[in-house]
């Protein structure tokens, strides 16, 4: 069954606060190959005007990929995740993550539309402060394979 085009546009509520800790950002930049110091060393972070540690561009994924469940298990959308393989990923900073921040997520669903008898699905998220300062915004594209 395609995906309903009217959840375009639906917002879903803030998620839990995320706390950015330094090893997992060291973790991140380790597991991707990041081996510029200001990922790993709070001094070579502080020197490029950082008050911590900074993550890796990527590494909003950590906390956004877990943050997409709320509209991947949406019911009523009715996504089979054992169809969907991830076509894209895009980021758009306002600042970078710094070991420190914590931060939440706000989902959306951007796009969802049919071609060739598979679904594909945009989602933004908007990832801020707890104080509402804005750090990145997140967008994924999902295809859900069809079944043909």
């Amino acid at each position: 069954m395609p995906l309903d085009p009217s959840f375009v546009g639906r917002t879903y509520p803030p998620t839990a606060p995320y706390q950015v800790g330094r090893e997992k950002i060291r973790e991140f930049a380790t597991a991707i190959g990041a081996a510029d110091p200001a990922y790993h060393d709070p001094e070579a972070a502080r020197a490029l005007g950082h008050g911590d540690v900074v993550a890796p561009p990527t590494f909003p994924v950590a906390i956004t990929m877990a943050a997409s469940r709320q509209i991947i298990d949406d019911p009523e959308l009715g996504i089979d995740y054992s169809r969907v393989v991830h076509g894209d990923q895009r980021f758009h900073y306002t600042r970078p993550v710094v070991a420190g921040d914590e931060l939440v997520c706000v989902n959306s669903v951007e796009e969802a539309t049919s071609r060739g008898g598979h679904d594909f699905l945009t989602t933004r998220t908007d990832v801020s402060t707890t104080a509402g300062e804005p750090v990145v915004t997140v967008w994924s594209k999902l295809v859900v394979r069809g079944e043909g």
